[in-house]
């Protein structure tokens, strides 16, 4: 046992990790000015489409005067993210997140690096242009793309390139909502599909450093300030909360239903996918004659929310002419990203809620149904609740959040097999796996599971090429077995010993598979409620 307790760790990091965070680190500084650039491009373009100005300002598209012209902006933007997609790079098309994904599950996070390029110029268009979605997508997809291509050009493993390229990811987040906690937490929920020092380190390092260069380079959070609210806001506002993320998952179900809908109706037009953008971006330029709240990032739109200026009929406008012209324009296969726009759905569904619910101060209910439609739409809980506390720097606001997002994210987890996000990447022919455990051959020892020898045949023998020893754990066995090609180790004592005691076999790993899932799957009761009239009755009769 001594030798097992010596060799065994709690982590499996080695120094390496430390150079991997130096690259990190300098990644993340490289991601915060792409961030920038790509919030300086999309005022660029907005100024040319919509006023027809060379200005890097930031300017809400909704109050352009082009008039009814305007419906043609964005189809306008729509072409030329076309005519990018299908002679630059298809990678361009969608939001960013869910080509990350593929990458890390498919390419050996290996990106273009024409990507690196086409991807914030296509966004920056289609966003410039009115389209209704969020930079923030399309930085993280080009803040991976770079970290991913510094990777490619060092030797370094796959892990090690996965860990690069969520980091640049993580970065981009960081850099653009002054968010370094929330956007360690959707790598590591989303993008990681581990809970390793060696890849979380690293995406913590170029997180803190986005966020250090995007105060000195875009300037400080948060983003969306509100005035504080009260430590604890009644038991009577938390059942509200409840309810407030039972209707946000609904809204969540809701918008992935619509997004999927839209592009299985795409599929079946008689033209090239290069022309569907263009379509999309007709709704989206009718939207935006309907209420031209719905066109650009919005948010400013975002903030009048949580302030509480707009009336409950501007709030249901908004909320359902952004989701159609969201759903539609995504469905269409354009570029840009889904955070800001689930913000700004959310926040209006959360003002609308304002007049039935408990008053609870400017911009509660609002910022409660954000995170919620947020966290049940990506199913990233965690991200969801410290992102909009990130947001706004309003900690006092993390349990009604909390409440209103666990119900969110349960909704949808039973409702829907998978979320926006990976929906995507299951239509492309592969599965991801939310859900993070550890493994079972982890906590188990070989000499658990192994076939013992008779007392009489433990002599002392060769040792073979390979072995597995009794006191290591399960799973390295099994990755021993895995590179020399084997069925069946021997098993000796121990390090320095040759005495067989036993073999492990492929039935062994089953049983021991077979044991994790009985214990997920058998019920059983080991205690039995007594009624006290029959404890009497039976204390009387011993009496």
């Amino acid at each position: 046992m001594n030798g097992a307790r010596d060799t065994l760790a709690d982590f499996t990091a080695t120094p390496r990790m430390l150079a991997m965070a130096a690259l990190a680190a300098a990644i993340g500084v490289l991601s915060a000015f792409v961030a920038l650039a790509l919030l300086k491009l999309i005022g660029l373009f907005t100024n040319v489409f919509f006023f027809h100005q060379l200005s890097f300002a930031n300017r809400s598209p909704a109050y352009n005067s082009l008039g009814a012209l305007e419906v043609l902006v964005p189809v306008a933007g729509a072409l030329v993210v076309g005519v990018m997609a299908r002679y630059g790079s298809e990678r361009i098309r969608g939001h960013g997140i869910p080509e990350a994904l593929e990458a890390i599950l498919v390419s050996g996070s290996r990106l273009e690096p024409r990507v690196a390029v086409l991807k914030p110029l296509s966004s920056a268009v289609s966003i410039g242009s009115g389209g209704p979605f969020g930079a923030e997508g399309p930085i993280i997809m080009t803040g991976g793309a770079f970290g991913s291509l510094i990777a490619q050009l060092l030797e370094v493993t796959s892990a090690e390139r996965k860990a690069l390229l969520v980091a640049g990811a993580a970065a981009g987040m960081s850099a653009t909502f002054a968010s370094p906690i929330a956007a360690m937490l959707l790598a590591v929920e989303l993008l990681l599909f581990e809970w390793k020092p060696r890849s979380f380190v690293p995406v913590a390092v170029a997180s803190i450093a986005a966020l250090i260069t995007r105060h000195y380079a875009i300037g400080p959070g948060p983003l969306f300030p509100v005035p504080p609210h009260p430590a604890f806001v009644g038991g009577l506002a938390l059942l509200e909360c409840a309810v407030a993320g039972l209707l946000a998952g609904a809204l969540s179900a809701l918008l992935t239903l619509a997004v999927y809908a839209s592009e299985d109706l795409f599929k079946r037009l008689p033209i090239h996918w290069m022309w569907w953008p263009a379509l999309g971006g007709l709704v989206v330029g009718l939207a935006g004659v309907v209420c031209p709240r719905s066109l650009g990032i919005g948010y400013d739109t975002i903030g009048a929310i949580l302030r509480g200026s707009l009336a409950w009929r501007a709030l249901v406008l908004l909320l359902v002419v952004k989701g159609v012209a969201w759903a539609a324009s995504l469905g269409s296969g354009t570029s840009g990203g889904v955070l800001a726009p689930l913000l700004m759905m959310g926040g209006a569904l959360g003002g609308i809620e304002t007049l039935a619910f408990a008053p609870a101060g400017p911009g509660f209910w609002p910022l409660v149904s954000m995170g919620a439609v947020l966290g049940g739409t990506m199913r990233s809980p965690f991200t969801a609740v410290v992102f909009a506390v990130e947001l706004t720097h309003d900690v006092n606001m993390m349990v009604p959040l909390m409440v209103a997002v666990v119900v969110a994210h349960a909704f949808t987890v039973l409702t829907l097999r998978r979320s926006i996000l990976t929906e995507k990447v299951a239509r492309r022919g592969f599965h991801v796996t939310r859900e993070y455990a550890v493994d079972p051959l982890e906590v188990l020892f070989v000499r658990d599971v192994m076939t013992a020898s008779p007392p009489g045949a433990r002599e002392a023998d060769p040792k073979p090429p390979a072995v597995a020893f009794a006191n290591e754990s399960l799973r390295t066995a099994v990755h021993r077995m895995a590179r020399v090609g084997a069925t069946e180790l021997p098993v000796v004592s121990g390090m320095n010993s040759t005495e067989r005691v036993g073999r492990l076999t492929l039935a062994n790993i089953l049983a021991a598979r077979a044991r994790h899932l009985e214990d997920e799957t058998r019920r059983a009761r080991f205690l039995v409620w007594t009624p006290p009239s029959r404890f009497l009755r039976a204390a009387r009769h011993r009496g």
